[in-house]
């Protein structure tokens, strides 16, 4: 993983951000030796597996082998991507950032963006206790009329704006607030001064509050700040949801509605992906799991990235309207331009997720058809032609032909049988519509993987265990510099990590520059520090494993000659059996030793 960042700048970042303290809010972890266990938060365990290493600044899970460094570990836990991560860790040691250092302007653009997050927090507490005030009780009234209990209600931070012209913008401004800041926020809107005549002074701007007479629903991005609200109006007014335009600190593409509680949520298999406030709220109480919802906007590239970080796939379960069936499809566009595997959820009767959960429950909302998207695309397809007729027939044949263009075989043989009915045109003519040969023949071309690693071929098992115990203890720092060499390591990322090593590298840094997982996992566990306090019992250690592995390659060595001796004549065997009586001195030596 390339950083875009300073190299030292980076390692300071590490130094700085203390990889126990981290972990430890988020784990509970308990000093056993010179490391600190816990109970993985990656996988579900019992017993405790999780390891963190002060000493190397790194996590291993013995268990499910998840390890890395604390921007791993924060990368992995709030779902971020490394920059993110990076930012994430500078934000919380009060670090600027490097190409920030030098700019004058930082400081002010960050304690801007920190007094509107403060001013929106401090509105959100002021919507949620007007909820439950003589002011807030029509709106307290259709919360509880929707469904929602006292519980979803507080963990949602639900509100109410009160009917008064600017209640909230005087509350906010006795808070030491100024008037631009709440107009910044989108609280507050400020009409201008209007122009008065030369002999009349001038009537001076007018400020209102942006959300009057609203049940409030405060968004909530995923590290628990609040970024906007979205207010529905009661009864028949206009608009009938109103929604914080983009401000400073907020841009509608970038986020979901409950960004924060799928955070929470561990293990998620799925995002259910809804259009509406109220759908997320109702979906949640009835124990639905990964709901959230786009912001008052189609679904967006950047949308569909900050699902991917909370789980593999995106369940589509929009309204059954005209629009929300459109918005399926573009969704579903944006989905698979991202590489994330979706789903349709299918609402019967024209409902959408509040009213048929509200109607059928959990048990129901289990049961729904989750179509893929190419059947759903071919069910929308369908409604376009009249089957009845041969030239409908044909029409949406060739209409489904693209969709199926870029199937797998066995995906695309279930959809030629289900097409084949509809239409009564044989498989294999629709085989030929679609653009693919006969299975025996079918392309299929996997979509691009990074090569693994290529390893040289390693003489046995112990030696690759000597290997990796020679570069924990070189990981260490403790051993001569001399102790041990390039050749010493068959294994190539083993040498590399040598060599790194040689040239002051961090063990943090090494493991962050592991893009497989499999090989983040592997060096991870090879850096953590051995369970010895004594340099001596590190040396002798180590000494120990370069004498096996030099032991070996000498004994494997003199194999191979010997091999050979027999084709050799002359001088060439004369040779070879010089270096084999030299291989084997050496060898000896190296077993008195021992």
């Amino acid at each position: 993983m390339a950083p875009r960042f300073p190299a030292a700048w980076l390692d300071e970042l590490r130094q700085r951000a203390d990889i126990v303290q981290i972990v430890s809010g988020y784990v509970t972890l308990k000093r056993n030796g010179h490391r600190y266990w816990g109970l993985c938060p990656f996988h579900g365990e019992k017993t405790a597996s999780f390891s963190v290493d002060p000493e190397q600044q790194l996590y291993y899970c013995f268990g499910c082998k998840a390890g890395g460094s604390v921007i791993q570990f924060i990368m992995d836990m709030e779902r971020l991507d490394f920059p993110e991560a990076v930012r994430f860790l500078a934000d919380q040691l009060h670090m600027p950032l490097p190409q920030m250092e030098d700019d004058p302007d930082y400081q002010r653009r960050r304690s801007q963006r920190e007094r509107l997050l403060n001013a929106n927090r401090e509105a959100a507490q002021f919507f949620h206790r007007t909820l439950f005030t003589d002011a807030g009780r029509p709106m307290l009234d259709y919360f509880k009329r929707r469904g929602l209990s006292d519980s979803v209600i507080r963990k949602f931070g639900l509100g109410a704006s009160p009917e008064g012209w600017d209640t909230l913008t005087r509350y906010l401004l006795d808070q030491g607030y100024t008037l631009e800041e709440l107009k910044l926020c989108g609280l507050t809107v400020v009409k201008p001064a209007q122009e008065a005549a030369a002999d009349t002074p001038a009537r001076p701007q007018r400020a209102f509050d942006m959300f009057r007479g609203r049940a409030i629903f405060p968004i909530i991005d995923q590290y628990g700040n609040v970024l906007a609200f979205g207010g529905r109006v009661l009864g028949d007014g206009q608009p009938k949801y109103l929604n914080t335009s983009d401000t400073p600190v907020f841009n509608k593409r970038l986020g979901v509605y409950a960004a924060n509680l799928l955070r929470k949520e561990r293990h998620l298999e799925r995002i259910v992906l809804v259009e509406g406030y109220m759908d997320v709220v109702s979906l949640t109480q009835f124990g639905v799991k990964g709901v959230c919802a786009t912001l008052g906007t189609a679904l967006t590239a950047e949308q569909a990235r900050l699902l991917k970080r909370f789980a593999p796939k995106v369940y589509l379960a929009y309204d059954g309207d005209s629009a929300g069936q459109h918005a399926i499809l573009r969704g579903l566009d944006i989905l698979q331009a991202e590489g994330i595997p979706a789903r349709v959820l299918d609402f019967p009767d024209g409902l959408d997720p509040d009213e048929f959960i509200r109607r059928d429950g959990p048990e129901g909302f289990e049961k729904l058809p989750a179509l893929t998207p190419e059947t759903y695309r071919m069910r929308r397809l369908r409604e376009q032609y009249d089957l009845s007729t041969q030239e409908g027939r044909t029409e949406y044949a060739k209409a489904c032909a693209p969709i199926l263009r870029t199937l797998e075989p066995v995906e695309l043989e279930n959809h030629l049988q289900e097409l084949s009915v509809q239409t009564g045109f044989t498989r294999e003519v629709l085989l030929a519509q679609v653009g693919q040969a006969l299975p025996r023949a079918a392309a299929h071309t996997p979509a691009p993987r990074r090569e693994p690693l290529k390893r040289a071929p390693l003489p046995a098992g112990e030696d690759v265990r000597a290997e990796e115990l020679l570069i924990s203890l070189v990981a260490t720092g403790r051993l001569p510099g001399d102790i041990a060499s390039e050749e010493d390591f068959l294994d190539p990322q083993l040498r590399e990590l040598f060599l790194a090593m040689g040239q002051g590298r961090s063990p943090a840094s090494l493991v962050e520059e592991q893009q497989d997982e499999n090989d983040r996992a592997r060096v991870s566990r090879l850096l953590l520090t051995p369970p010895s306090d004594s340099t001596d019992q590190l040396i002798r250690m180590a000494q120990d494993c370069l004498s096996s592995i030099r032991r070996r390659r000498l004994e494997e060595k003199i194999q191979s000659i010997m091999r050979s001796v027999n084709t050799l004549s002359g001088d060439n065997k004369k040779a070879a059996m010089t270096e084999v009586q030299a291989l084997s001195a050496k060898l000896n030596r190296l077993k008195s030793a021992r």
